[in-house]
């Protein structure tokens, strides 16, 4: 049997990286064939199979042919009449056509190690067009891949087809599962910037395309840029180590600056409440999980309050911990604190010390949990006096904090 090790592990050995998942391909045999040697078959549109001992995908050389729009209007040819190079020709990228044999031999007909030397993206044949996920995966690539450049004649292509309507046919689990893997690569700003030079993040995402080119005041936003500002707070996220919720809350948190009346700029008065609302939106237009649309919600709404935790009444304070429910889920609370911090790294200047309205908020959370509200309410004789007998051991908690802080600074 003839088979090769292709696409991403034969790329990321050859830049040096740790390889996860071999994926092969069979030149020359039929379904059969496979079946006869063990093989266990799992492809539904085309003939892949499971190896009998390690587990692996061995998807028989196939040629594909467009025959409607959007990603899945194909229509596959597999046979053993089909060639190692055939079946390279319909991949996206160069670096991702080069083939690796049992001995180590490769197959590179299309110039991928020269662009992995150079550090380039560019398409292997016009047939990239056919498939609009390629976009989303070139971003991604983008994301993952921070030293590589995208080949002009690439990016004129990516702009073509956003043209011809192509992204338009992209259903949203298909883009959800593209952005969230780039949200959760070292450098994510790169994805949104790739999709938005190329057109595409118009398509997909305009509520975050419309914050390039909005202003804000310079005193609290040296980058100025509202898009820029976003690009900052999402590659925050990432030197953080961030897991996907606090990302996407951070890529959706200043959605309303987008819809500031050009009167009051650069000032945004109000746009956290609007942001509240865009926020929910793009989360379920995009399916995302309920707890990365939740969290993006309260960010969105929140996020401009944290900031200002030493000069609230504590009346506020424990009305927005309570709000936030944080009571009863303490970590959702603190994820958003980090998108927080995030979002003050996420600017122009240097901003590496500890987020300090983070340290404020986390003591009071942590000492609102630990009043006992089961003793106060057996104390209570009046039951209907227990919710103000709570709410009042809450604000004992808030100011007592303030009171040590004080004292230690």
């Amino acid at each position: 049997m003839r088979a090769f090790v292709v696409g991403g592990a034969v790329r990321d050995a050859l830049l040096g990286l740790p390889v996860k998942d071999r994926d092969w391909v069979v030149v020359g045999e039929t379904p059969e064939a496979m079946l006869a040697r063990g093989f266990r078959p799992v492809g539904k549109d085309f003939p892949v199979f499971l190896h009998p001992a390690s587990n692996e995908e061995y998807a028989l050389a196939r040629t594909e042919r467009k025959s409607g729009r959007g990603y899945t209007g194909f229509v596959c040819h597999a046979s053993p009449d089909v060639t190692l190079e055939q079946d390279l020709l319909r991949r996206d990228l160069t670096i991702n056509a080069i083939a690796r044999d049992a001995e180590g031999k490769l197959t590179d007909p299309y110039g991928g190690v020269a662009d992995l030397n150079a550090r380039i993206f560019r398409h292997v044949s016009p047939a990239f067009a056919e498939d609009p996920v390629r976009i989303l995966r070139v971003a991604r690539f983008a994301a993952r891949f921070s030293e590589f450049s995208l080949a002009p004649e690439t990016l004129t292509l990516m702009q073509n087809m956003v043209s011809a309507g192509e992204v338009d046919h992209l259903v949203p689990e298909r883009v959800w599962q593209e952005l969230s893997r780039g949200l959760m690569e070292d450098t994510p700003s790169r994805m949104i910037r790739i999709l938005r030079e190329c057109g595409a993040l118009a398509r997909i995402l305009p509520e975050v395309d419309a914050l390039f080119g909005v202003p804000q005041p310079e005193q609290h936003h040296p980058e100025i840029d509202t898009g820029e500002h976003v690009l900052m707070v999402i590659d925050a996220s990432a030197r953080g180590g961030h897991p996907l919720a606090v990302r996407w809350a951070c890529l959706l948190h200043d959605l309303g600056k987008g819809t500031t009346p050009e009167a009051i700029l650069p000032h945004h008065y109000g746009h956290e409440a609007r942001g509240e609302h865009m926020a929910r939106a793009v989360s379920e237009r995009l399916k995302a999980p309920t707890e990365c649309r939740d969290l993006a919600v309260m960010v969105a709404r929140e996020h401009g309050i944290l900031g200002q935790i030493d000069i609230l009444r504590a009346e506020t304070v424990v009305k927005v911990i309570e709000r936030c429910d944080a009571l009863r889920r303490p970590e959702r609370f603190r994820l958003m604190l980090d998108a927080a911090a995030c979002d003050y790294r996420g600017r122009g200047g240097e901003r590496a010390a500890p987020w300090q309205p983070g340290i404020r908020w986390q003591q009071m959370l942590d000492r609102m949990r630990a009043i006992d509200a089961g003793r106060i309410a057996r104390e209570c004789t009046n039951k209907a006096q227990i919710p103000e007998r709570i709410h009042c051991a809450r604000l004992a908690a808030v100011k007592a904090v303030r009171a040590e802080t004080s004292a230690a600074d």
